[in-house]
């Protein structure tokens, strides 16, 4: 890399790195570091009356405070933060002082990982801490960390832009106080989840994700080509039809907790790849699993956080069970005034209209009821709410309500105005089943990209017979979102989806050659900030010829410096390939 391409920092820290080496030590060492305390443990086991621990901790320091003969750090591990004393004489026991007088105090920088040993005290000031005895180069960090300060509870230079914290995740972890907690409060949910399901016998399980089929759900789906089989394969939108294959193979409850991908629009709640966990359960109905439900979430509410209530942006969330619940039809009643009973498509049509929606022609009566609701009811939801009782056209692999058959037995659990839980008393009639995906095709050949294709072996299944079966999907990250009291999905996701970064457009280094600029100056003209032909066009030569020269002094280069005639040259060269 030109050294021109680095900040000055970068190129103090890379002059570190090989002084390290110069002095045979190597700043990426293989050898291992056994670690036998971290910051948080030490310091709540740590008692004054107790014999002296000795310790060997590791990781980054954050801090330093050098004073003379004896400096302190701050070193940062995966639990949390400690000081450490450093004493000269104890680190270098012998006549050689170099450690602590060269590689501590000059070659290291904050964020460097270093590996401690020594033992365990209490400094005057009643600070918990480790006392040096040995101090161990375990890695350079060549790029500085942003520095981030608190003073009497305000803090400076924040790494708060959004788009950088989760364009670089890996410095939000390491700078952001409470980042980490949020996702160990996942890992949380996750195992809360899995223990409560596991504890009623119910199998975890995996399920393809490249799909001939892309089922289970509506949504448009990501394609991609098999090679070797010369077919279209489609990243999974679901997991529910193979997953209810396993329960027609005679298991009684299956689950799976894993990636699903649709081809959607990104926001506050929706990313294109996201976590979903599904589960089918044998001889139970949407009652069942309404009851099922609600312990579930209240039981990973306690195990996470030790209480029933949370705080989501400006709302406090209970999620003590049981959860209200409320049709379809009268949640549309209530927001609305309309009653869509019995309502034909032209109907539904008009009536979203009246209520300042835009619909198309390629919407049938399901997607028409499901932008109606979600316009003007989904949001009102705060507190966690069952909306059961879907109009059949809503839900093509549900099961008819067994009092109407206009309806469906489906529910979908509403909280802080989005949806995050979905489930069935599951379709098991596969003649009402392939009716319902022949109705799906209808909608696709009208044009709805988010129509469900009809899963031949998924019938076919079918009709070796399925018991009675209800099903539920819920999403993890917005699930997870709850939990820790986000309000965007982001927070929630190490590495959410993003644009690409957005890269300065540079003309190559032969055109700059072309018009007569010497190949050495490229780069300290990309170093001045001029990257295109264009710009050079626009330059005033004085002041670019002065600018140059100083780059050429600053940092080294031994370039003979042009005069400032030929930068004008330069310049003049420039400005007919800008005007083209």
């Amino acid at each position: 890399m030109n050294v021109l391409e680095l900040s000055e920092q970068e190129i103090v820290r890379r002059g570190s790195l090989d002084e390290m080496r110069r002095r045979g030590i190597d700043p990426f060492p293989a050898a291992e570091f056994p670690v036998s305390g971290y910051s948080d443990e030490i310091k709540e086991t740590f008692a004054d009356d107790a014999p002296q621990r000795e310790v060997a901790i590791a990781g980054r320091i954050m801090g330093r405070r050098i004073m003379g003969k004896a400096s302190f750090l701050e070193l940062q591990d995966s639990h949390g933060r400690i000081q450490v004393y450093v004493n000269r004489d104890e680190i270098c026991p012998g006549e050689d002082k170099d450690l602590y007088n060269v590689v501590f105090k000059k070659l290291l920088d904050i964020g460097d990982f270093v590996g401690v040993k020594g033992y365990v005290f209490r400094t005057q000031t009643g600070e918990i801490s480790v006392h040096a005895k040995e101090l161990i180069v375990l890695g350079k960090s060549i790029r500085p960390l942003p520095i981030v300060k608190v003073k009497d509870g305000v803090t400076y230079d924040a790494f708060d832009d959004p788009e950088l914290r989760y364009r670089r995740r890996y410095v939000d972890l390491i700078v952001n106080d409470g980042v980490k907690d949020i996702f160990v409060k996942r890992t949380k949910v996750l195992n809360s989840m899995r223990s409560f399901f596991n504890s009623h016998g119910y199998m975890e399980v995996e399920t393809p994700i490249l799909q001939s089929i892309a089922g289970g759900a509506s949504a448009r789906p990501f394609i991609t080509h098999h090679n070797s089989l010369n077919i279209e394969l489609y990243m999974r939108i679901a997991t529910e039809l193979y997953l209810k294959r396993l329960i027609v193979g005679g298991f009684d409850g299956v689950y799976e907790i894993g990636k699903n991908f649709r081809n959607e629009g990104m926001d506050r709640t929706h990313n294109p790849e996201f976590t979903c966990m599904e589960i089918y359960v044998a001889y139970k109905d949407y009652n069942w699993m309404m009851e099922f439900t609600e312990q579930l979430v209240e039981k990973i509410c306690l195990d996470v956080n030790g209480t029933t209530e949370i705080k989501v942006g400006d709302n406090m969330i209970n999620f003590k069970a049981p959860f209200r619940r409320v049709t379809m039809t009268d949640a549309i009643k209530e927001h609305t005034g309309i009653d869509i009973t019995g309502m034909t498509e032209e109907q539904l049509r008009d009536a979203a209209r009246s209520l300042g929606i835009e619909v198309d022609e390629t919407m049938g009566k399901g997607k028409l009821i499901d932008e109606i609701f979600g316009e003007k009811c989904e949001g009102t939801y705060i507190q966690p709410t069952f909306i059961i009782d879907y109009p059949i056209e809503m839900s093509p692999l549900t099961k008819k309500h067994r009092n109407n058959p206009e309806l469906t037995e489906r529910f979908e659990l509403m909280v802080n105005g989005k949806e995050l839980a979905n489930a069935y008393s599951e379709l098991n009639d596969p003649i009402d089943q392939y009716e319902r995906f022949i109705e799906q095709m209808k909608l696709a050949d009208k044009g709805d990209d988010e129509a469900m294709i009809i899963d031949q072996d998924f019938v076919r299944s079918l009709e070796y017979g399925m018991p009675p079966t209800s099903g539920m999907g819920m999403g993890i990250d917005r699930l997870v979102m709850l939990m820790t009291g986000q309000t965007t999905i982001q927070e929630v996701l190490f590495f959410p989806q993003m644009r690409p970064e957005k890269v300065q457009r540079r003309d190559k280094e032969e055109a700059f050659t072309a018009i007569g600029v010497p190949s050495e100056w490229v780069a300290p003209l990309y170093k001045a900030g001029v990257y295109t032909l264009e710009q050079l066009a626009t330059q005033a030569a004085g002041k670019l010829h002065q600018e140059l020269c100083g780059i050429n002094k600053k940092f080294k280069l031994g370039f003979k410096s042009p005069l400032i005639d030929e930068v004008g040259q330069w310049i003049a060269a420039a400005a007919p390939s800008s005007a083209e």
